[in-house]
């Protein structure tokens, strides 16, 4: 199984598939320093992103779930597989961990991400099984209610994702 990379999620394709479904997450921020960063893996012939989450002092009280998984006991911030959305190549780019000439919080953040990274790496399958059985459980309808209403509709925004990107082709 390859490594895990941090890639950085295109608005526009988050702002359309958001038309669809209200659970997909923002990534504008007051910040332009927290762009919307996450993990890529495949599932059901779709590539998947996961985003991340910076670490919030909640995490560290709060529980690994099907739906949530903490980075380091949540030290580090966590993955909230619900909120994964199917993409293609055309809706992401690669996130560089090593720009030159950043700014002292902008280090200070890719520290972070470079810290994220390495321990999603060392997780990476219990990473993927998790949100695969996630994943089967929402579309085979076996998930508790509450869980299923935190989640993205996976089949609905992968039929999106191809009629996105089937645009994206034509112009």
């Amino acid at each position: 199984m390859e490594n895990f990379i941090l890639v950085k999620v295109d608005s526009k394709y988050c702002d359309y598939l958001r038309k669809f479904d209200n659970r997909v997450p923002y990534n504008k921020d007051k910040k332009e320093l927290r762009p919307f960063i996450g993990i890529i893996f495949a599932i059901n012939n779709c590539e998947y992103f996961v985003p991340l989450s910076s670490p919030k002092k909640k995490h560290l009280k709060m529980h690994n779930y099907v739906d949530f998984i903490k980075i380091d006991n949540g030290v580090l911030g966590a993955l909230n597989i619900n909120n994964m959305i199917p993409l293609n190549k055309n809706n992401y780019k690669k996130f560089d961990l090593y720009k030159k000439d950043i700014s002292n919080e902008e280090e200070k953040y890719y520290i972070l991400l470079k810290k994220q990274l390495k321990w999603l790496n060392k997780n990476k399958l219990a990473i993927k099984n998790k949100s695969l059985y996630l994943y089967n459980s929402y579309i085979n309808n076996t998930l508790d209610i509450k869980i299923k209403e935190r989640c993205c509709n996976y089949l609905l925004l992968e039929e999106k994702c191809k009629n996105y990107n089937k645009e994206v082709v034509k112009n």
